[in-house]
């Protein structure tokens, strides 16, 4: 199990570097950002609220109290869903992609820095390989992966 205790340790580190790096940086919270991505990556900008919170691994609960401060902050609107009435969308503003813009340079220095530049190409591919194993055999394979 020293696989897992290590990927454990890892992650800690490196997500509280990068968490240490947005705050420094006046930009926000890792949580937000996470979202924030999660909605430009999505078709128009836009999720509902529980496939939301299953892309940032988080509890609709605790999502929803996410989103309700990332509403109050400008960056996320509420969307009532046309087919359900019960779904709801999350919706990336405006002011929400401009945000993401000016995280996103410091996010991606902070990945480089602090994982990707410890590890060789052929590690890389290894562990997305293995990684991409995992998450298929525990959550399905990605729409696109055949």
């Amino acid at each position: 199990m020293v696989v897992w205790r290590r990927f454990l340790e890892v992650h800690a580190v490196v997500v509280g570097a990068l968490e240490a790096e947005l705050d420094e940086a006046r930009e926000l919270p890792l949580a937000w950002y996470d979202v924030l991505v999660s909605l430009q990556e999505a078709p128009g900008h836009r999720l509902r609220m529980q496939d939301l919170a299953r892309r940032v691994l988080f509890s609709r609960s605790g999502l929803t109290r996410l989103v309700d401060r990332m509403v109050d902050a400008g960056y996320v609107e509420r969307e009532r869903c046309e087919d359900d009435r019960r779904g709801t969308f999350a919706v990336l503003t405006p002011a929400g992609a401009a945000c993401l813009r000016a995280a996103s340079g410091i996010h991606l220095r902070g990945v480089r820095d602090h994982f990707v530049r410890h590890l060789a190409a052929d590690d890389v591919a290894a562990m997305a390989t293995a990684l991409g194993r995992i998450l298929a055999a525990e959550t399905g394979p990605e729409p696109g992966d055949g």
